[in-house]
């Protein structure tokens, strides 16, 4: 495959980071927004409980319906979508609206999300080769995690003016892909007979969401109950933003490593990163301070874009390209799944009792996948046993095939 130039990728980079702006701001902005037309900034966790809960409602059947579409115009319609949602959000608010039709402005935002980001990923593929895809995915993250750490305070800037500016600036910055989206002439709809196929989620499949969810879990545990823990160890509310940024600031670092390095990491890599979001959860869960909490959070941050990256990389090899879309909007709703697992434990049982579900939830698939590698490895071990083993047998055929035309030949030479 001929490298492409540069202008697209990097508008294709541009595109991914601006995507995630609403995400990344909404914690924030919602709390601001719901303030005023509740009395009380923990509404907005109700905004983001109903956007994530339409994402994993949307995901899969929005990315179906849009396979008879070109990826980029689908594209460029869900993010339009999601833009006029905001706008509705941003309206309402100014407006004073019963908060429950904010709430569904919220829902509306968040229902295309899923299919948007299955769709936005998979267009990566079109842009860069298979060997330069590692460096790609890392480069991605690593502007992810950007977005995610300056998104927040970039609301909480512009949400000291005014509660809708936040909201607006999520609008702006959001819309970005509709104008930023490179042309990508090879990103076309799959044919008839293509669309009628369906994935088909194979225990393979299976696994590496199960792990991008728990992994979700792992991060969202500490992200959202930073605020607590700063609390229970008698630090103002404000320190609670120290242990997401330590995160995020390694998470940066692993995204750069990844993309330096542009290699698919070995089985046993990928089981050294998921024991260390393990014990990096357990540090945090079970360290009881603040040293302890933060290396905990820096150990979690270390490997999230390197585990995130290979996610991708995996299910891009397990899935035909016609369904990549649809398994990246899965991954997608995977990680939702474990956002919403975190978010439900702290808010209704207790911060340790999340931390223990989350330690139990990456030691099982941290055994999952060491499993599934220890059966691949015997398999490949088995059959190249038996390669070598043919290859003897077929040589000592040879040999004997050999020895016996020697021997005819000689006995039938004539005599002196």
């Amino acid at each position: 495959m001929p490298r492409l130039p540069a202008g697209p990728l990097l508008r294709w980079f541009a595109s991914y980071g601006s995507f995630a702006m609403p995400q990344a701001a909404a914690p924030i902005a919602f709390a601001l927004i719901a303030l005023p037309l509740t009395g009380d900034a923990a509404s907005g966790a109700a905004m983001m409980l109903a956007m994530t809960s339409a994402q994993v409602i949307g995901a899969v059947p929005i990315t179906r319906a849009g396979r008879r579409f070109s990826p980029i115009p689908f594209l460029r319609v869900l993010i339009g979508l999601r833009t006029l949602a905001l706008v509705a959000i941003a309206v309402l608010a100014t407006l004073g609206a019963p908060f429950a039709l904010v709430v569904a402005g919220a829902a509306l935002a968040g229902l295309v999300n899923g299919a948007a980001y299955g769709t936005l990923r998979s267009t990566l593929n079109h842009l860069v080769p298979a060997s330069r895809l590692p460096r790609a995915l890392g480069v991605a993250a690593t502007v992810n995690e950007v977005t995610f750490v300056s998104s927040p305070v970039l609301a909480a800037a512009l949400g000291s003016l005014s509660p809708q500016a936040a909201i607006w600036a999520m609008v702006l910055l959001g819309a970005g892909p509709m104008l930023l989206l490179p042309r990508l002439a090879t990103a076309c709809p799959p044919g008839p007979e293509q669309r009628r196929e369906h994935l088909r989620l194979t225990p393979m499949i299976m696994l590496w969401l199960v792990c991008g969810g728990a992994s979700a879990a792992a991060i969202s545990a500490i992200e959202i109950g930073a605020v607590s823990l700063a609390v229970s160890f008698g630090l103002p509310a404000a320190w609670g933003a120290v242990f997401p940024v330590a995160l995020c600031v390694t998470s940066i670092g692993g995204g750069v490593w990844v993309s330096v390095r542009n290699r698919v990491p070995r089985r046993r890599t990928v089981l050294a990163w998921l024991a260390i979001t393990a014990l990096g959860v357990a540090s945090v869960g079970l360290g009881h301070s603040v040293t302890a909490t933060l290396v905990g959070a820096l150990l979690v941050g270390s490997v999230l874009a390197p585990l995130a990256t290979y996610y991708s990389l995996v299910l891009d090899q397990l899935v035909p390209a016609v369904h990549r879309a649809e398994v990246f909007a899965q991954l997608r709703t995977a990680n939702a799944l474990g956002i919403i697992t975190s978010s439900a434990l702290i808010s209704l049982v207790s911060l340790q009792a999340t931390y223990a579900v989350v330690i139990a939830l990456m030691t099982v698939v941290l055994a999952a996948a060491g499993s599934v590698f220890t059966v691949g490895w015997v398999r490949a071990r088995r059959r190249s046993i038996a390669r070598e083993a043919a290859a003897r047998r077929t040589l000592d055929a040879v040999d004997r095939a050999g020895g016996e035309h020697s021997a005819g030949s000689s006995s039938a030479l004539p005599r002196e």
